[in-house]
Formats: structure tokens, C-alpha cells, sequence
């Protein structure tokens, strides 16, 4: 990856109970580009036992592991890979706290906030860091890379030579712009 990066990528699920909520649901996704996010790949999946493990593996000690994975498995989720500036602490913030009850008293404007019915139905998952985002991107992504994006695409996206599909949720490129005439993505 190029060291100074204007964009930085991350991974950004909407868990199977947001999914199930069309006003939850478009909630998110209205925030999610009201914050100037670029959705740079989107998908909608029940997500696989095999994926869930592997997404996982950190917590398979930890007592809640197995309510985590059905949960997870339970339904389709919206899984998307966001580009903004500080795309990662960003999404982060949009979410909230990990834990429902922290979230509710302490931002209840957060996503988490809002939509979270407990620390396993937390509405949202998001990368805490650049090598997460991109082991986490390889999982659900596996015709994408990290490193490719940012030497072929990214450009694009930092002189708005995009355009938005709000059906299929999210941005491609839009090669017909003379890069002269676009204009460079500022946030």
C-alpha cells in the first residue's frame, strides 16, 4: 500500500437484525452517505458457518462465540467496504460503543445507540485497523484487493469520477468524466 493515502478502507457489516428492519436498515445506508462514505463494493449474503469462523477465530474461547456465529449465520447482513478519509475511526464513531448498554447512555445517537438490542445484536461490525480492514476484506472479498484498489481505483474516487447506484448501494466509476473537469473529493 502507498504510504500516504488520502482514502482508507474499511469493512462495514450490518448485521441480520438490521437487515430485517427496512427503516433501520435505510437508516444506516442514509447515514452512510450522508457521512460522505464511498461504498466501494456492497453485497447482501447469509453469511457461511466456514466465513463466520474465520471472521471469528479470535473470540472462539470467549463464552459468547457460539450465540455470535448462528446469530451471524442466522440471516442475510449487508456487508460493504467503505472508502473516506480516516474511514476506519469514522465508521467507528457512527457505531458506537461495542457494548448496546454503553452505547445507549453514552451515544444515543450512534448507530449502536439506536438499533442495538445487545452486545451480540449490536446492529454493526467495522475494522479497528488497516491490517484488520484488509484480512477482514479478504474474507467476505475474495476477488477484491486492497493493495489493487488502491493502485487503480482510488483515484477515481479522490477526484469524484463516481457515480452512485442507490439500488445496488454502492459507487463505481465513471470513466466517461474528463479527470480534468473532476473534482477532487475533499473530506
Amino acid at each position: 500500500m502507498k504510504p500516504n493515502q488520502s482514502l482508507q478502507l474499511t469493512l462495514a457489516i450490518l448485521k441480520p437484525h438490521v437487515v430485517k428492519s427496512p427503516f433501520a436498515l435505510q437508516s444506516i445506508r442514509d447515514l452512510i452517505i450522508d457521512e460522505g462514505f464511498k461504498v466501494v463494493r456492497s453485497r447482501r449474503t447469509i453469511i457461511k458457518p466456514m466465513e463466520a469462523e474465520l471472521f471469528y477465530a479470535d473470540h472462539k474461547k470467549k463464552f459468547f462465540y457460539n450465540r455470535l456465529l448462528t446469530f451471524m449465520c442466522s440471516g442475510p447482513s449487508d456487508i460493504h467496504i467503505l472508502a473516506a478519509k480516516d474511514a476506519i475511526l469514522k465508521w467507528r464513531r457512527l457505531m458506537g460503543p461495542t457494548k448496546v448498554y454503553h452505547a445507549q447512555f453514552d451515544a444515543p445517537d450512534s448507530i449502536r445507540g439506536k438499533y442495538g438490542l445487545s452486545d451480540t445484536r449490536n446492529a454493526t461490525h467495522g475494522s479497528d485497523s488497516p491490517e484488520s480492514a484488509a484480512h477482514e476484506i479478504g474474507i467476505f472479498f475474495k476477488d477484491f484487493s486492497t493493495e489493487q484498489w488502491y493502485e487503480s481505483e482510488e483515484i477515481f474516487y479522490n477526484l469524484g469520477m463516481i457515480k452512485f447506484d442507490p439500488l445496488a448501494f454502492v459507487h463505481t466509476i465513471d470513466k466517461s468524466q474528463d479527470k480534468s473537469e473532476a473534482k477532487p473529493n475533499l473530506e
